[in-house]
Parts: C-alpha cells; structure tokens; sequence
C-alpha cells in the first residue's frame, strides 16, 4: 500500500459503486464528458471487489486514473462493489486504501433490476433457464437487489454524508437536477450538465450475443487488421446486426411478482426507514422519481403495515 502515498493523486475522490443494471455506465460516460473531472479506464476495474484485480496491486489501479488534468476530481464504476455476499472483502480493502472516497449508489424498482440483470446473463451466456427457475438458481438476482443490506456496511464505514443515494426513476425524469446534485455532493469545480446528445449505455437489446468467430475477429491482430482493411463499414454493421441480442426482456408473471413484491419488500422497508420516507415495491417508483431523498436516520412507518392492513 506504499503506492497510496506516492501518488495519491491517481487515486480515486469517488466511486459510483452500484446498483448493477441502473444505469451506472450512462452516469459513467455523463460524468466522463464533464470538464473537472476523470473517469478510469476501463469503467469497471472492480478492484476491492474482485480477487484477481486485487491481486494486481495499487499501483496498476492507479494506473486506471492516469491523465486528466492534475486538479481533476477522479472516479470509477464498479459494480461489484455493491454485490454481497459474492464480494465480501470489498469494504475492508476499500476503507484501507480510501479512508475519505466519496460514494454514489444508484438504486433502480428492485424487480426491475433484477429482470434486466437476468436478461443480462442469458444474452452473455451464464444463464439458460427461465426466469422463474433463475431466480431459485441463482440467489445473486435477489441479493443484488437488496438496497439496505448492500449499502448499510458503507454507511456505517463512511458516514451517511460520504454516501449519496440517487435513484434510478429520477435520474430518468430529472437527469439535470440529478446531475447537478452529484456534482455537488462531489465538490466539482463547475456546475455538471447532462449531455442530452448521449444515448442511454449498455443497454441489453443492443449488446452483441457471445460468438467464437466474432471474438477471434476482434482479438487476433491478424484478423482485427483485415477486417478494418477489406470489410466495409456497412458489413460490419450488418455482421453486428447478425449477433446482436433481439430478444426483450421476459414478462414477470403475476405470481412471480408477488413472490417478487415479497422477497424485497422487507428490505425496501429497510432502506426506506434509512431515508426517512416509506418504501416498497408498490410505491418505489413514484416516491423515488418526485424528490431527492438522502439519509435520515430511522424514520417512517415503511409499507409493510400499510399493505397488511390492506389485505385485512
């Protein structure tokens, strides 16, 4: 760790650490265009989180900030940050080499996220049952989803001001505002504005399915020098359209939502006593879209009595 005190100015001020599928690749590429700051290279170094990278050492992650001007506020997106408990030493590793990092976590309607997350890992190959029998699979697709007990550890670590909750719906219907409120959490050195010009990144239906011939063309110098020799681009956009993903998103069925709605609404309960306003999957989106929310403290009724009585 001797490297953080040779160049802690490679090092990061923040990190947009989750939630997986809510857009944190288009915040990634919003804040990248943004003057004052430096995004890393590549997006997602997953350093804390993932052995192999760990094992690379501070100095290669600090090598994913290198350029940018020496004033610039400096940040990354990893994912895996906010995946227990696939992850567990990430916090640990994190706290001990950026005592004072500032954090932004993304949380997008629970169901959702996990639709788009299973979506994901049937067109990358990684899964190949349906969604029902991959969400008794594979338990990542809840946990993932579970706010409170993903983002609790870090509060606890850095303190509720270090941590910024930005939601998902209200980054779709007040990406400016939204914007600027990061670029004051973040301390920026000029007001952030969303590139409207910028199409929405990483988006499942535009990712290209996994294919051998492809990836050799991609990766073998020989056949990537061709290619950009003698293939037109219109071939090669044809070609991409061959391998790109062209199916939509399963439908959740009725009584998978519900067990859904049961699953996470403990959680959301949770989380929204954190905030101080109640929360559960029947009212996320509308409560997390009309204002921003930040920590308060255990406060709020939740949802979990309100929708009891209900039933009653």
């Amino acid at each position: 760790m001797d490297i953080a005190r040779k160049r802690p100015h490679l090092l990061p001020d923040f990190i947009v650490i989750g939630a997986m599928k809510s857009a944190t690749t288009t915040l990634h590429e919003q804040l990248a265009r943004q003057p004052g700051l430096h995004m890393s290279r590549p997006k997602e170094p997953n350093f804390f989180s993932d052995d192999a990278e760990y094992s690379r050492g501070l100095d290669w992650y600090a090598s994913c900030f290198e350029g940018g001007a020496p004033s610039s506020l400096r940040g990354e997106s990893s994912t895996h940050y906010t995946k227990r408990p696939t992850h567990p030493h990430t916090l640990e590793r994190m706290v001990r080499a950026l005592p004072r990092v500032r954090l932004i976590y993304v949380m997008r309607h629970p169901i959702d996220r996990l639709v788009s997350h299973y979506f994901h890992e049937v067109t990358v190959g990684r899964v190949s049952v349906g969604l029902e029998a991959a969400v008794e699979r594979h338990p990542e697709l809840l946990a993932y989803g579970r706010y409170a007990m993903q983002i609790a550890p870090y509060l606890d670590a850095y303190g509720p001001g270090a941590v910024l909750p930005v939601f998902f719906d209200r980054l779709v219907v007040r990406p400016d505002q939204e914007l600027a409120r990061i670029g004051r959490f973040l301390g920026a050195p000029h007001p952030l504005t969303w590139d409207h010009g910028l199409r929405p990144q990483n988006v499942g239906r535009e990712r290209l399915r996994p294919d051998a011939l492809r990836e050799a063309m991609v990766r073998l110098p020989v056949l990537t020098g061709l290619r950009r020799r003698c293939l037109p681009r219109a071939w090669a956009d044809a070609l991409k359209s061959l391998w790109r993903v062209k199916d939509a998103p399963p439908l959740v069925s009725p009584a998978l939502h519900d067990r859904l709605r049961d699953a996470f609404d403990p959680d959301l309960d949770r989380l929204g006593d954190l905030l101080g306003v109640p929360l559960c999957c029947d009212s996320f989106r509308e409560r997390t879209a009309e204002r921003p929310l930040s920590w308060r403290g255990p406060q709020g009724a939740g949802c979990l009595p309100e929708r009891a009585a209900a039933s009653r």
